[in-house]
Formats: structure tokens, sequence, C-alpha cells
């Protein structure tokens, strides 16, 4: 079904594994297709209520495949028609999606891992604004995700710079959820990704719509959208599951609905 990735679902994760380790997971444009049409399997499947992102090898994704870029290439075309389906289709999930990144992620790679809602990090893996070392711009959303989550100037600083963001410097800088020792690694994203996939999926849907929402709205505008929001979860089945469970002292059993 897939030739330069694999998908996969496990204990309700969904597992999409970036499988050109030969050439560090670099993206190439069957890529973007296969991973654009992964996230649309998984957002859609009701199996599947969280999705790890992750590399086969030793890296997440060195970003563009650079053999398939020549001189007569129209970089504005590739993004609007090849990585931005793929950005797109991962920011209108509504599942939680974590990016496992568990060795370099460089240029688009970045990207992606910015692109996701939680960042596992590997102590072996590595950050690169690859951009400025070919002449170009961070892209791929890069630059929309990357100064909310550290600011304009640490943005701007890595982005003109690209100088390597090791993975504590990432975690104090805001950009890794978690750092997570080599030894570790497969069991701590698994349970990471499976203690997500029993939460209420249609809360969690809601919080990401509602983050989204706010950076475009002014303070009444949110509240409206808030009120929304809540109506919506105070309707699902997780909520009622919640409220019993408090009610009757018992841990929840929340099914994603």
């Amino acid at each position: 079904m897939f030739e330069t990735i694999t998908y996969s679902i496990e204990n309700e994760v969904a597992w999409i594994i970036l499988n050109r380790p030969d050439k560090l997971n670099a993206f190439t444009e069957q890529m973007n297709k296969e991973i654009t049409k992964a996230m649309k399997q998984a957002s859609s499947d009701s199996k599947v209520r969280s999705i790890v992102i992750t590399g086969e090898g030793r890296a997440f994704s060195a970003g563009q495949d650079l053999a398939e870029v020549d001189e007569s290439m129209d970089h504005g075309e590739v993004l609007r028609t090849r990585y931005g389906p793929m950005m797109k289709q991962l920011a209108n999930c509504e599942k939680p999606v974590i990016a496992a990144v568990n060795g370099v992620a460089a240029g688009a790679g970045f990207s992606l891992a910015l692109a996701c809602d939680f960042r596992l990090v590997s102590e072996k893996a590595s950050f690169v604004q690859a951009f400025i070392h070919v002449g170009l711009i961070p892209d791929s959303g890069n630059l929309y995700f990357l100064p909310k989550l550290i600011g304009n100037a640490k943005a701007l600083e890595l982005a003109v710079l690209g100088e390597k963001i090791r993975a504590e410097e990432a975690k104090e800088l805001g950009l890794a959820t978690k750092v997570i020792s080599h030894d570790n690694w497969q069991a701590e994203v698994s349970e990471f990704a499976e203690r997500l996939a029993s939460m209420p999926t249609k809360a969690i849907g809601l919080i990401k719509r509602s983050i989204q929402a706010s950076w475009n709205m002014n303070y009444v505008e949110y509240l409206e959208q808030e009120a929304y929001g809540q109506r919506i979860a105070g309707l699902s089945e997780d909520h009622k599951e919640g409220v019993s469970s408090f009610v009757e002292k018992r841990k929840p059993t929340f099914k994603g609905n």
C-alpha cells in the first residue's frame, strides 16, 4: 500500500513511520503524498485515537531529498502541491498527533515535527533549520508554528543562524514535550501514545480547535467559540462517563465519542 512509509495500528494508535533510512528519511514527492494519505486515513478511522509520526533508522527526517531538486524547479509550486496538502492534512486532524523525534529533524523534517501536537525527543535527536544553508527560507509552515512555541527573537535566531539544537536545549526552549533516553525510547513513546488514545478524543479535538481559533480572534469572539466547543463536549458520551465515574469514585473508561 505504501512504499516510502509504513502504516500500522496498535492499541488504538496509528503509527506512521517514514521509511527511507538510507536517505535519512528525506522527503520525496511520493513520500509527501503517502504521508498525506496516511494522515487522512488515520484521521477518519474510528479505531484510531492517537497518531505517532516517527522515522526508521537513525533520523526523523533530513528534509527535502536534494536529489529531486534542480534549477528549473518552482519551489513555491512544490510547496503548494506537495508540502501544503501534507501540512494541511496534519493541521486539520482533530486527534492528538505525536512527533516521535528519534534522530535529526532538519529542514521540512523540523517543520513536520513542529506541526504535531507533541514532540517526544530522543536524547540522541537534534533539530536544524537547514534552509538557510541552501539560501532558502524555512517552509512547510515552519515559521507559523516556531515563533508561537519559542518567541519571535529565538525563532529568528534559529532560522538565520541554522545551528543544531540538541535534545536538552530543545526541551529548555519549549520545543520538546519530553526528552527520552535511547534505552527506553520505544516503551515510553508507546506509553505516551496509548495514554492519549485512552483519553476523551472529542475533547482533545475541541481543545486543538479552540487554540487554533484563538490566534485569529479577539477575546469576545473567542468566548463565543469556547461556548460552542463546550456545548459539543457537554453532549459527548465521554463527558457523561467522566461525570459518572467521578460520582461513582472509579476510573473513567473513555471511548472517544
